[in-house]
């Protein structure tokens, strides 16, 4: 199991093709909170004013709205988006229970 953050997994997605290529035996959970969440708390650290729209905009990962099922399916992996425990708890267990990767988006 590979666990990820939305904004992390933008910078990683070709791993998807590559988990595709070789039937790698692994499930990636997304955490899909819509933000690059850790360059907001960095840019906090910094301790400067609060950002403006524009920069705001740039944290986001909204507009649009990433599907992360078509973008795994599109890399040969199947996937999922869930948005609540209990999805996540089926998705889960369909995915162990399946051979090769696969993909669970974590609305959070």
């Amino acid at each position: 199991m590979a666990l990820i953050g939305d904004g992390s997994a933008m910078y990683t997605i070709q791993s998807l093709w590559t988990m595709a290529r070789e039937q790698l035996d692994v499930t990636v959970v997304i955490f899909d909170n819509r933000s690059y969440r850790i360059l907001r708390g960095e840019l906090n650290n910094m301790g400067g004013p609060e950002p403006g729209e524009n920069a705001s905009r740039m944290l986001d990962l909204d507009g649009p709205e990433l599907n992360w099922p078509a973008m795994g399916l599109a890399h040969g992996v199947p996937g999922v988006a869930v948005d609540t425990l209990s999805g996540f708890e089926q998705a889960l267990n369909r995915a162990n229970a399946t051979a090769g990767p696969s993909l669970i988006a974590l609305r959070i």
